[in-house]
């Protein structure tokens, strides 16, 4: 700040009040501050002043389960944006869907001294983001809810939009319909199973087991799973996937077997309004579960450290039903 104030013919405390917005310096001592700013390539000690401002690192944590897929970057841009509104940066980390890993990131974040995290849970137990682990850091679950912590988090409306959409493909005139989700253990998948299983039974209908494969978890396992399902003597006339990967999987197998299959699944996803076959899709906003997972996180981290934690919130993102082709 010294060498910009020397630059500019001004004293390090206009400097400084100019880059704050501060002050009454004129325009043309505003605009020579800011010409030597960028002729010297300043940047201010963003550490120095966190401490300053009684701020522990200016960043957010975003620990997610597979960057491969989609709905991850969209989520990660809509925490982003409300990031960069409250002037923080928001650093992410994948665990690929170990609990390990996850573990290990939260620790990082920590050590780091990460303002607050976004975590999308890789396993069934989340004892280890409590605070005695991670000490005073915020946490904020995502598309899963919590187990064996007190958060808030945000959620997909999973039960009802796989109900919906299970119950267009009968509305639609199948009444053979095979499933390829997650494992049961993922929440996800146990609740878009349940949805599927519902929009039977209040069709008066039941799904037979043998038509559901609950462990696909990319686009190979789903294109594998699809092809054993679709190559029996009585084949399913439609399927339903719980994610976009595993439609696209499943898409792949049908192209390859010639078939007419309909599909339908979580996720919308580019093109599917081009694919040679009916897709049915459950679109939400996952841009909107970032947003509101970040508003969540900045409210616990605007919360005065010596008073007790308000009650987990829970907030859930509500679907709707696209169809494409016919």
């Amino acid at each position: 700040m010294r060498d910009v104030a020397a630059r500019a013919g001004v004293s390090a405390m206009t400097v400084s009040r100019i880059l704050k917005g501060e002050g009454r310096a004129t325009q043309e001592t505003r605009e020579r501050v800011l010409a030597a700013v960028r002729d010297l390539g300043y940047r201010r000690n963003e550490a120095a002043r966190n401490l300053r401002l009684g701020r522990a690192s200016g960043m957010i944590g975003l620990v997610v389960t597979n960057l491969a897929n989609p709905f991850y970057s969209r989520l990660a841009l809509g925490a982003e944006q409300v990031a960069q509104e409250h002037g923080l940066r928001l650093v992410v980390g994948n665990t690929a869907e170990q609990v390990d890993r996850e573990r290990e990131l939260a620790g990082d974040l920590v050590a780091r001294r990460a303002d607050g995290m976004i975590v999308v849970p890789a396993g069934a137990s989340h004892a280890h983001l409590r605070p005695e682990r991670l000490g005073s850091t915020p946490v904020v679950l995502a598309a899963r809810p919590p187990s064996g912590v007190d958060a808030d988090c945000v959620l997909v409306d999973d039960f009802g939009g796989a109900r919906a959409a299970t119950a267009q493909l009968i509305a639609d005139g199948h009444r053979s319909i095979g499933f390829l989700g997650n494992p049961p253990t993922a929440y996800t998948g146990a609740e878009r199973f349940r949805g599927y299983w519902a929009a039977h039974e209040e069709a008066g209908l039941t799904p037979r087991e043998t038509w559901a494969r609950r462990g696909p978890s990319d686009i190979a396992g789903a294109e594998a799973a699809a092809l054993e399902l679709l190559s029996g003597d009585v084949t399913p006339t439609a399927l339903f996937c719980t994610n976009n990967r595993l439609t696209i999987g499943a898409y792949r197998a049908v192209r390859r077997l010639g078939v007419r299959t309909a599909l339908a699944g979580f996720d919308d996803f580019e093109l599917a309004d081009l694919l040679d076959v009916p897709v049915t899709v459950v679109s939400y906003d996952a841009d909107e579960i970032g947003r509101r997972a970040a508003r969540l996180l900045m409210d616990r981290i605007a919360e005065d450290s010596g008073a007790p934690p308000g009650p987990p919130r829970r907030t859930v993102v509500p679907t709707t039903v696209v169809r494409y082709g016919s």
